[in-house]
């Protein structure tokens, strides 16, 4: 059985980066979804919410797969500062 540590009550500290980027840049999440499968990743719509919404482990080959589907780097999708405000 998988055991995953928490931050702060949270699975991941940049699902909600992705949220935010996804929506500015107008992408729903589906496209996103197609933007991840493109790249080789089994991820689904319902992943991306979960994901988005904090209560989904992102392994950090995932996390590398996101930054090139939203053509951003790593270090935009770790940035906390727009989190916090």
């Amino acid at each position: 059985m998988k055991k995953f540590n928490k931050f702060e009550n949270k699975f991941n500290i940049i699902g909600s980066n992705i949220k935010l980027i996804r929506k500015t840049e107008k992408i729903t999440q589906e496209d996103l979804c197609a933007r991840m499968q493109v790249l080789g990743y089994q991820i689904n719509r319902s992943d991306i919410s979960k994901i988005e919404n904090c209560n989904k482990f992102i392994a950090d080959f995932e996390v590398l797969g996101f930054a090139k589907a939203l053509n951003k780097s790593i270090l935009d999708l770790y940035d906390l500062t727009e989190i916090k405000k």
